[in-house]
């Protein structure tokens, strides 16, 4: 059986051919409420909730969640034998558009889409009617543009 593995600690993949009759350990992973602070230099703050305890995470450890970090925001920190191995995003977030070019009379959600920068750097393709500084749900599996909030 050939098996694409992924080592949590060094994030790097590599592909091993096992017997079909090797046996494994379940790697048990726990899931710890944690609530973003603030980003100072390359670090990036997070608190437990229930601890008040902050911990620093590097730039490469938050990895694809910083497209979708605000300030305040309440996510999930997934550790392994009490060593922190990434950040668990909820499904969605709601997001305000920084910068988008203008929508034009008559646009209508399924006349198509257009570029739109986030608050947090991200750019993700939205309806036309969607201007800047309206506040979107987006997909956060995906990158997709879900609804506009307001």
């Amino acid at each position: 059986v050939r098996l694409k593995l992924r080592d949590i600690r060094a994030k790097h993949t590599t592909e091993r051919v096992f017997q079909a009759s090797q046996k494994f350990a379940r790697a048990f992973l726990e899931r710890r409420p944690v609530q973003y602070l603030y980003n100072d230099g390359g670090l990036y703050y997070f608190m437990d909730t229930e601890t008040f305890e902050q911990m620093p995470l590097d730039k490469a450890m938050v990895g694809e969640a910083l497209d979708y970090l605000k300030d305040g925001q309440d996510l999930g920190m997934l550790t392994h034998r009490g060593e922190t191995i990434g950040i668990e995003l909820p499904v969605s977030v709601e997001l305000q558009v920084a910068e988008t070019g203008p929508g034009f009379k008559g646009d209508t959600a399924s006349a198509g889409s257009k570029p739109a920068k986030m608050e947090t750097g991200i750019t993700i393709q939205v309806p036309f009617f969607v201007n800047t500084g309206d506040t979107i749900k987006v997909d956060t599996r995906t990158g997709e543009y879900l609804e506009r909030i307001s």
